[in-house]
């Protein structure tokens, strides 16, 4: 029971955290700027930590890597926010500082395999650090509310699938990876996304300001699917390091990463299926 209640509380205040951060960009960045570069500095934090090898990484490298990761999320934003051309062009800042600096430090720790750290701090930062920015890109061609939306479906699905996969799960998704997943909780969760979707639009259609019924319900297709595959690819990360969870900052729940890793390929799943498939969305 008390692990349920910290399960709970852990959820409910990162929940909270992003609504508020999406909730209130109308008026301020500030919380939106805070939230979601923590995320991402904790999530290259446990990428970094779970991938260590006979090398360690320096706490140096850790912190450029953590920065740089941070730095992408706020030069998307920067980008995206910019009312000039000169503004707008600041965003590419951040990234050519930690490029710079991330490669000459790098020339002085010949005790490293180089091409392997470079790989853990790059790959870090594509799989981490940009999905996360291209929240930037999704709020740009639509809206804040839109985009607590996308969370939302997140949050659905990951909810329907835990449920009745703990409920009806037999036939096995993918069991080299992740044994306890189940076709059964897919379909659920893919079945509490759509019934989301006809909510959200009957319901709540004043509020989201997205009116259109079959953009609703193609969304939700498109969370639910990718975020199946984003948490099958941090199981095989998992896997790989041999460990349970990506962390323990969330009790009940893991890591960072254990609660984003949907995330990281719903958002640039979302980004394609706005620009390509969705008309006029704006």
């Amino acid at each position: 029971m008390m692990n349920l209640i910290k399960r709970i509380l852990s959820g409910a205040i990162y929940i909270a955290l992003i609504v508020g951060a999406i909730l209130l960009l109308d008026n301020s960045p500030v919380m939106y700027l805070l939230v979601f570069p923590l995320l991402i500095v904790l999530g290259i934090s446990e990428m970094v930590t779970m991938a260590k090898d006979d090398a360690t990484q320096s706490w140096l490298v850790n912190i450029i890597d953590m920065l740089g990761g941070a730095g992408l999320f706020v030069a998307f934003y920067m980008h995206y926010e910019g009312e000039t051309m000169q503004s707008r062009a600041l965003w590419l800042l951040p990234i050519a500082f930690y490029l710079l600096l991330r490669t000459i430090v790098q020339l002085y720790r010949p005790q490293q395999n180089a091409v392997h750290s470079l790989e853990r701090s790059f790959f870090s930062l594509g799989y981490v650090a940009l999905p996360v920015a291209l929240l930037n890109c999704i709020m740009s061609i639509t809206a804040p509310r839109l985009l607590l939306g996308m969370f939302i479906f997140i949050w659905l699905y990951d909810t329907g699938a835990y449920c009745v996969g703990m409920l009806l799960g037999r036939h096995r998704l993918f069991e080299r990876i992740s044994p306890k997943k189940s076709w059964e909780g897919v379909i659920g969760g893919v079945a509490v996304c759509i019934a989301g979707a006809y909510i959200t639009h009957y319901w709540f259609d004043e509020f989201f300001q997205v009116p259109d019924l079959t953009t609703w319900v193609g969304l939700s297709v498109v969370v639910a699917v990718f975020a199946t595959f984003g948490d099958l690819v941090e199981s095989l990360i998992k896997r790989t390091v041999g460990v349970k969870d990506s962390g323990n900052i969330l009790p009940g729940h893991g890591g960072i990463l254990d609660r984003i890793d949907s995330l990281l390929l719903v958002a640039p799943a979302v980004l394609i299926y706005l620009l390509l498939i969705v008309p006029n969305i704006d």
